[in-house]
């Protein structure tokens, strides 16, 4: 693990805010660039799944034949959950 020291200016009423909700604890802090992180490779990859799929070969599904599909979807999942 590295140690690194943060200087932050901020309005002293954010400051307050910040503090009282432990925005300001390293803990959180670091939580939260781990997940600033995260999003960012998230989108990453969700760029290179969509060149992917630009590159198969075929035609593109229509917007009826995606409307079928997520019909059908949806009838599974309200049979499912009937069903409980």
């Amino acid at each position: 693990m590295m140690s690194i020291t943060v200087q932050l200016d901020l309005p002293e009423d954010v400051a307050a805010k910040a503090r009282a909700k432990g925005l300001l604890n390293p803990a959180h802090l670091s939580r939260l660039i781990a997940r600033e992180l995260a999003d960012d490779e998230d989108g990453r990859d969700f760029f290179q799944m969509a060149r992917e799929i630009r590159s198969l070969h075929g035609e593109p599904m229509t917007m009826n034949e995606i409307q079928q599909i997520v019909d059908e979807v949806r009838a599974e999942r309200a049979a499912r959950e009937a069903g409980h």
